[in-house]
């Protein structure tokens, strides 16, 4: 039987890493975005959408039998509140609502660190249930998303896995990353984990390796079944030679969400022009 998995945000940098690592044999993967996607490779058994999760419209008609959904769209980087709340808030709602109204059972969110990003760093490693402190409008938007969630499993009986991914890239760009990273294939194996679990009703878990310097929780992500093979160590001599040293009372290692707690990420007093 070929199953139908739903990819939102399918041409941005976690969805272009996990086009070809989720094809599979009996699997149609249903790509969307609001960009134009690579056509389809010979051999590659994928749907391209172009449409906006801002339309309930043509996310009821994207979701047309499909099995999954995996959302990742929306925007990756701190915006105005406006476009925040309609593209990231709104856009979920509209997602898991689209969902709910074409009786798909199983849908996969991607959060962030940044949900929780003024939390400090501490020795240990961060819960994977870790009470909400976002840094940013973007993190708040995370939040919103988790608590989308967490009332569509509890009110409509839907399985959601929200994903709090800590930097999911080819390889670590930087010093925290080394902390934070998510391989591409480890992002694979989660996914994968997420899709296949038994009845998880609602989660919340972060995404990130099993790195020597990781800073977040693994407990719920393997009590899933996922198992990383992946660990930013094999990067730490590269990167340490280009970057040197941080200081730990530095945002980029003080706090959970890094440089976003920062005064560069104050998007209100920006927007305000005080």
């Amino acid at each position: 039987m070929t199953a139908r998995i739903l990819i939102t945000g399918a041409a941005g940098v976690v969805g272009t890493l996990m086009r070809p690592r989720l094809a599979a044999e009996n699997r149609v993967l249903r790509l969307l975005d609001i960009a134009e996607l690579p056509a389809a490779r010979e051999g590659e058994n994928v749907e391209l959408v172009q449409a906006s999760v801002t339309d309930m419209s043509a996310m009821e008609s994207a979701m047309k039998d499909v099995d999954a959904v995996i959302h990742l769209g929306g925007h990756s980087l701190e915006n105005p509140w406006e476009q925040i709340l309609q593209v990231n808030i709104d856009g979920t709602h509209n997602v898991l609502e689209a969902a709910r109204r074409q009786g798909i059972k199983r849908v996969i969110l991607a959060s962030s660190n940044h949900a929780v990003g003024y939390v400090e760093r501490a020795t240990g490693e961060a819960g994977d249930y870790l009470f909400p402190r976002p840094d940013t409008y973007y993190g708040v938007s995370k939040v919103a998303l988790e608590a989308l969630g967490s009332m569509y499993a509890d009110r409509y009986g839907l399985d959601v896995i929200a994903v709090r991914i800590g930097s999911c890239f080819e390889k670590p760009r930087d010093v925290r990353m080394l902390s934070t990273w998510l391989s591409p294939d480890d992002g694979a194996r989660l996914l994968e984990a997420c899709l296949a679990v038994p009845s998880p009703g609602f989660r919340i878990i972060w995404g990130v390796s099993d790195n020597d310097r990781r800073w977040f929780s693994l407990d719920e992500a393997k009590a899933l079944g996922y198992v990383s093979k992946d660990n930013s160590e094999a990067y730490a001599a590269e990167v340490l030679a280009a970057q040197g040293d941080i200081d730990p009372e530095s945002y980029a290692l003080k706090y959970l969400g890094g440089v976003w707690c920062g005064p560069d990420f104050d998007t209100a007093v920006k927007e305000a022009g005080r």
